[in-house]
């Protein structure tokens, strides 16, 4: 759904806005390597998979199946690779005062989830018994 006048007007304005209050930051956000990748990425798998699709028509019309399949298993790869992120890990970076990025090195050790800690619970009962004191609190603050 296209935008209407007011809106393009409105953005134009914030875009405008944004130049003027941070360029540096404005100039960033316009053309990132990052974007660029992603576009390649599902450009090379949308193309993957009209060639798959291809393969596939090709292989009905001369009724050769196994032609099919490698067009359908395309297809379906390169689907699959438009779709999916890309795996290389996010480099953790700082920006200074004045705009500038500070890449920071990756660490070595093994980065996982932090080991859940679990609340005391003490007197306060199960589960289903908190919920149940509190369903009646609030009923009773609404029945009065």
């Amino acid at each position: 759904m296209p935008l209407s006048e007011h809106e393009q007007h409105l953005l134009e304005q914030m875009e405008q806005a944004l130049y003027a209050e941070d360029p540096k930051f404005a100039s960033h956000m316009v053309g990132s390597a990052a974007r660029r990748r992603l576009q390649r990425r599902i450009g090379i798998g949308v193309a993957a998979a009209l060639v798959g699709l291809a393969l596939v028509v090709v292989g009905v019309m001369n009724q050769k199946v196994w032609l099919g399949g490698v067009g359908f298993a395309v297809m379906v790869a390169g689907a699959v690779w438009a779709m999916s992120p890309p795996r290389s890990k996010p480099t953790l970076a700082s920006v200074a005062q004045d705009g500038t990025v500070h890449e920071h090195p990756r660490p070595t050790g093994k980065i996982g989830k932090p080991a859940r800690r679990r609340r005391a619970t003490g007197n306060r009962g199960t589960f289903m018994q908190r919920l149940e004191s509190r369903w009646d609190r609030r009923k009773g603050d609404n029945w009065h």
